[in-house]
């Protein structure tokens, strides 16, 4: 698979210090994969570049095999298709991850070992934690580092992904940098508006919003 220019290390060491919502509102409301897909604690955090993987349903032959298909510092993004009850991700998976330099999981199927991968810092965000056993088919259909989608989000090996407890953004590598910048200013703006809100002024004021309708009068 012909590899697609990656977002650099200066944007992502930029993005580490913004937010999923933050980045999302900055790429003009878009990149938010489906808020189903949430880290195992609030407090978990992942950036870094996509690989992609397509997996089949009830099936993890093909994570095991993106284990070692990724770069070190990729991040797994993960499509199990239609039916996400199934444990696809554990700690066996997560050790193995972990020695070869991957950055993190980002799937739409479930997890299990939650605890244990929590207690390994390593960032896995999941459709769900469950137990249920996954098979392990040499003739299921699957991908590595192909495209994939997911809700309405289209991810390419090399794109920017940043998740924290309020969810899951991707940014296109071409325009990650700028979208990264973009973030960097909302967020001074929000710095200042916090400095007015806390002097006394309102929401209303800051942002000027509309009056709502004048209420009916009682008869």
């Amino acid at each position: 698979m012909t590899k697609m220019p990656a977002v650099s290390d200066e944007t992502i060491a930029r993005a580490r210090r913004r937010s999923s919502a933050t980045l999302h509102e900055a790429a003009g409301k878009s990149g938010a994969l489906p808020p189903a897909i949430k880290p195992l604690s609030p407090d978990v955090c992942v950036c870094g570049r996509a690989y992609p993987v397509s997996s089949p349903s009830g099936d993890n032959l093909w994570l095991h095999h993106a284990i070692y298909a990724a770069d070190r510092n990729e991040v797994l993004v993960i499509d199990v298709g239609e039916d996400p009850e199934f444990g696809y991700w554990g700690e066996i998976m997560t050790v193995a991850a972990q020695v070869r330099g991957l950055s993190g999981v980002v799937m739409n199927g479930g997890v299990r070992d939650g605890r244990r991968i929590l207690a390994m810092n390593f960032p896995v965000f999941a459709h769900s934690t469950c137990i249920r056993g996954t098979g392990k088919d040499p003739l299921g259909k699957g991908s590595l580092g192909a495209p994939i989608t997911l809700g309405r989000v289209t991810i390419v090996r090399g794109d920017l992904v940043f998740g924290d407890g309020d969810g899951v953004v991707v940014l296109p590598a071409a325009s990650a940098a700028a979208i990264v910048e973009e973030g960097e200013r909302r967020d001074a703006a929000e710095d200042e508006i916090f400095g007015r809100l806390r002097s006394g002024a309102t929401t209303l004021a800051v942002y000027g919003l509309p009056a709502l309708p004048a209420a009916p009068v009682p008869v």
